[in-house]
């Protein structure tokens, strides 16, 4: 007995240092893009940055933060992201629930086409020739309909659906309740954490683009965050090519940019995990192994 205890709590003691060490892992490049961000030029040009900040300075956030156009296109991204959101969850509820209907005809080859999707797609050029031809280019829609839905969280959210008691949908129906009513009153409230997990997946998603806004996007003030960002980056390093070795205090060099930027387009995401973060294991381990 005795044995197998030592055993257990040498498992156990096994998984929490691997947990750590990759925890650590994780954690160690966050923090040089923190301390970058916060030290300045010189301590970067000379290599002495490691984990902590040298020389102290808030002049790269000062540079981003005077940007009155990088404030509209915080501003700007935030309702990118949660219209984005609303509408996914939106498309991925209506296409999941009536897949979890044994009457609903068609229903296998319906997921069949779906999953199809996930490996099989036009390519890059027929997208783009689509949005050109439906008239999207440079609007907020050729951001979000392009992928309205995610086939992977469809899946998720049907299972989801399919876990939860018939008896419920039944009891609802003797009382007059219709399809719609069921779906709203009943079945909706019962999957929050799997709703609240998606919405995360579709916001972090949406707010990490940057290849769709590159191909339709022109027109500035329809930037969203991350390719602002790379325009930030792209402007100072072309500064930082016609700048003399003897100005280094009057700019900015471009690691420091590039870190504040993360961090500029991070913290956002930072604020809002938290308040999700206590269905986000629920939702995701429930809609992936019931059914």
């Amino acid at each position: 007995m005795l044995s197998r205890k030592k055993r257990v709590n040498f498992t156990d003691i096994s998984i929490v240092l691997f947990i750590t060490a990759v925890s650590i892992t994780c954690l160690i490049p966050f923090l040089y893009m923190i301390s970058l961000s916060f030290s300045s030029n010189e301590a970067i040009i000379s290599q002495k940055v490691t984990l902590w900040p040298v020389g102290f300075t808030l002049e790269t956030y000062k540079t981003i933060l005077s940007d009155v156009e990088m404030i509209y296109t915080l501003g700007y991204t935030i309702v990118l992201t949660i219209v984005y959101t609303l509408v996914c969850m939106f498309l991925t509820i209506c296409a999941a629930y009536p897949l979890t209907k044994q009457r609903l005809k068609g229903r296998s080859f319906i997921l069949t086409v779906l999953v199809f999707t996930m490996y099989f797609s036009g390519g890059l050029i027929p997208s783009y020739m689509l949005v050109k031809n439906l008239d999207l280019m440079n609007s907020m829609w050729s951001l979000i309909l392009p992928g309205a839905m995610s086939v992977f969280n469809l899946i998720i959210l049907k299972t989801f659906f399919a876990s939860l008691p018939e008896s419920l949908e039944e009891s609802a129906s003797i009382d007059g309740c219709n399809e719609l009513g069921i779906l709203v009153r009943i079945v909706l409230p019962l999957s929050l954490p799997s709703i609240a997990t998606l919405s995360l997946f579709y916001a972090v998603d949406r707010w990490n683009g940057f290849q769709d806004a590159l191909f339709y996007i022109t027109n500035k003030n329809l930037y969203p965050m991350q390719l602002k960002l790379y325009q930030i980056i792209t402007a100072n390093q072309q500064l930082d090519a016609q700048q003399g070795e003897g100005s280094i205090g009057a700019y900015i060099v471009p690691e420091s940019l590039k870190a504040a930027s993360v961090m500029f387009a991070t913290v956002p995401i930072l604020v809002v995990y938290p308040k999700l973060q206590k269905y986000f294991v629920d939702g995701v381990m429930t809609g992936a192994i019931k059914g």
